[in-house]
């Protein structure tokens, strides 16, 4: 029997429940197939079991929800900090993102930053493709959801990628944090924030606009 471990990182019960079904449906159709799951559904609660299984068995396959809350100490901005997490600590994982979002930025950025195996867009998702997608996954073959496949036709031009420092950096300024206080929170001089403000506005069309409206894009697209 091979056995799986697997992790749920999902704040939907009623998806994390989806979830847990299609992997009894795959144990079903292959009694060879067998699935140890454990789930949370917030950044620090999904650490915590991130960094435990790093020490012990590892983690076969871990569905990462994109739109999470932060941590507490606002580290963990969002799933993706946690895909990076797993790429660091887990390197064999094979992670599967999940997410609402279906806006080129974000897929894009998602993409270049975690690679995932598997990539599913929730408005996609029906019980028969979850099943195949992890049937997929298992048998070692990528899967995205039609709606991936479609956006990804279209990144192929867009070479920007939106990194961690500048989704902290977004997030920062938009709960009120002053330019002067931020090399005291992302290692970087006013001058470098400057520049990658000014970047993030190129990339939203917003040149001439105030930082309210990058805010407000940025959270539309997902990034904050």
């Amino acid at each position: 029997m091979n056995t799986y471990h697997v992790l749920i990182i999902e704040d939907h019960p009623l998806i994390t429940e989806a979830y847990k079904k299609a992997f009894s449906q795959i144990s079903l159709k292959n009694p060879k197939l067998n699935f140890k799951i454990s789930t949370a559904n917030n950044c620090d609660a999904a650490y915590l079991k991130i960094n435990e299984a790093s020490k012990q068995q590892g983690l076969d396959i871990i569905l990462l929800d994109i739109k999470l809350p932060p941590s507490k100490e606002g580290i963990l901005l969002s799933g993706e900090d946690l895909g990076l997490k797993i790429i660091e600590l887990l390197p064999n994982s094979k992670i599967i993102v999940s997410t609402t979002f279906n806006d080129n930025y974000r897929i894009n950025s998602i993409f270049k930053s975690l690679n995932p195996e598997g990539f599913l867009i929730k408005n996609d998702l029906n019980p028969n493709e979850l099943v195949l997608a992890m049937e997929s996954i298992i048998e070692g073959n990528p899967y995205y959801s039609k709606s991936v496949i479609e956006l990804m036709r279209k990144l192929t031009s867009n070479d920007f990628l939106i990194d961690a420092i500048d989704r902290k950096l977004l997030y920062e300024l938009s709960k009120g944090t002053k330019m002067s206080q931020l090399p005291d929170i992302i290692p970087l001089s006013i001058s470098a924030l400057e520049k990658r403000k000014r970047v993030l506005k190129e990339i939203f069309n917003l040149t001439d606009k105030e930082d309210r409206d990058l805010f407000r894009i940025a959270e539309e697209k997902g990034f904050i």
